[in-house]
């Protein structure tokens, strides 16, 4: 029969299959090793099989309830997985088991905004934010979690010292043009999506061009509501600077 050791230089091989062969082959031996289950459920979501990997890290986690190991990669498999109640519920059982560990309030304020839980987020995030006061992504959740309540005072302000303890990072940038936005201050909103549509790529840059083309329709007229309406003419004339919003 492997040993852990074996399966641990898989590992660190990046060998994902192997890790799977070894660790099937320990398993049919000894069922109740935990270590083993954690292993194969770390292959297993790198590999992108991620029912599988739930199931094996919840086996890792029902062997060893206290091994925090176990509880966080679950929590990371469920989030993976878009199980956000879940994930969040177990990101909020670890942060309540160390309440001076801000990263888990956060990880679990971020869940509670993709299960549309957007109140328990902004509670999460405060609590983050009470552990660290300088946590750029305390803030940075807090400002996005305010977002979606639609207080807009509160998600520019977070987002405003976000963007200063996370100089440069878009996610924070984006969350400060969605807080101005909010705020009814568009003409500055429009020129922050512009920027941020320079410095990102792929889905990122989808995401900011669709806010930038809906609120350039909310305040545009026919004519540019006709070009919000086609996007690669839209796209043209937004990165050249042509399209403008009027405070």
């Amino acid at each position: 029969m492997p040993s852990l050791t074996d399966v641990q230089q898989a590992v660190e091989r990046g060998d994902h299959d192997e890790v799977l062969r070894l660790t099937d082959a320990i398993l049919a031996e000894l069922p109740g090793d935990d270590a083993a289950h954690e292993l194969r459920a770390r292959a297993l979501l790198a590999l992108g099989r991620l029912d599988e990997a739930e199931r094996h890290a919840a086996d890792a986690v029902r062997l060893d309830p206290d091994e925090i190991r176990y509880r966080e990669l679950l929590a990371n498999v469920l989030s993976r997985r878009g199980a956000h109640r879940d994930a969040a519920a177990e990101y909020g059982r670890l942060s309540r088991n160390d309440p001076r560990q801000p990263d888990w309030t956060v990880a679990e304020a971020r869940e509670r905004i993709g299960a549309a839980q957007a109140s328990m987020g902004v509670e999460a995030a405060r609590r983050a934010v009470r552990l660290d006061a300088s946590n750029g992504r305390a803030r940075l959740t807090l400002a996005q979690a305010l977002a979606r309540t639609g207080d807009a005072r509160g998600a520019l302000q977070a987002a405003s010292r976000a963007a200063e303890l996370l100089p440069g990072e878009p996610a924070a940038l984006e969350a400060l043009a969605d807080a101005l936005w909010l705020a009814d201050r568009d003409t500055l909103a429009f020129d922050r999506f512009r920027a941020l549509a320079a410095e990102v790529s792929g889905a990122d840059r989808d995401r900011v061009l669709g806010k930038a083309r809906a609120l350039y329709r909310q305040r545009a007229g026919l004519i540019g509501r006709a070009i919000a309406a086609v996007r690669p003419i839209f796209e043209l004339a937004f990165d050249r600077g042509w399209l403008s919003v009027s405070p």
